[in-house]
């Protein structure tokens, strides 16, 4: 058999192989398609994006989700404005529900104003770093060492560090996402209702 015999038989073998996997490809994709609702999409663009996980769920298109089966209320995300949450309400055909806005709230005064130092740390400028030495160089062991874990892993600018070293969660801007409750060693932060107004800070 001469090669050229030899290039047309592989040749006509590829194409059949190909054909019969394309069809086998096909059938496929129709036997295990899953239906999307093509609204999850829509509503999607009208959350702020920012999978802060305030809304108790793991992020906006699981919220996105979560509308579209009448799980949740379009006012149960705390970051989207009023105006966007009710057109979102309006699309759905849906009542706008509410939840009251929440707030990290720290529990600590003990800046460097009011605590005493027992030791100078020089080290990495990590609250998480320094509380491994020893707990940090603050003689109170439950104080905020004043570091800015917080403020920098706030990715909504809503924790600024004081002149005292201690930071001041703006309520405005705060998503309630847990990121600081999360990073600080010391567990000085809680998530709170901004209606919760009587706040004992040690």
């Amino acid at each position: 058999m001469s090669v050229s015999t030899y290039i047309i038989y592989s040749t006509g073998f590829m194409a059949i192989l190909g054909s019969a996997l394309a069809s086998v490809l096909a059938i496929a994709n129709r036997r295990l398609y899953v239906y999307e609702d093509p609204r999850i999409e829509q509503v999607e663009d009208m959350l702020p994006h920012t999978n802060c996980g305030a809304c108790g769920t793991a992020g906006c298109r699981a919220f996105a989700e979560a509308l579209i089966e009448g799980a949740v209320k379009p006012g149960e995300c705390t970051v989207n404005n009023a105006e966007t949450s009710q057109e979102i309400a309006d699309f759905l055909g849906v009542d706008l529900g509410q939840q009251e806005k929440r707030t990290a709230r720290l529990a600590c005064a003990g800046g460097s104003h009011v605590a005493r130092m027992r030791a100078h740390y020089d080290g990495l400028a990590s609250c998480r770093a320094a509380d491994v030495i020893s707990g940090g160089a603050k003689a109170c062991t439950w104080g905020c060492l004043g570091l800015g874990d917080c403020e920098d892993v706030c990715e909504f600018d809503a924790i600024q560090l004081d002149q005292f070293g201690l930071p001041v969660v703006d309520v405005e801007l705060c998503t309630a996402c847990g990121d600081c409750v999360d990073i600080c060693p010391k567990q000085l932060f809680s998530i709170e209702p901004v209606s919760h107004r009587l706040w004992v800070a040690c």
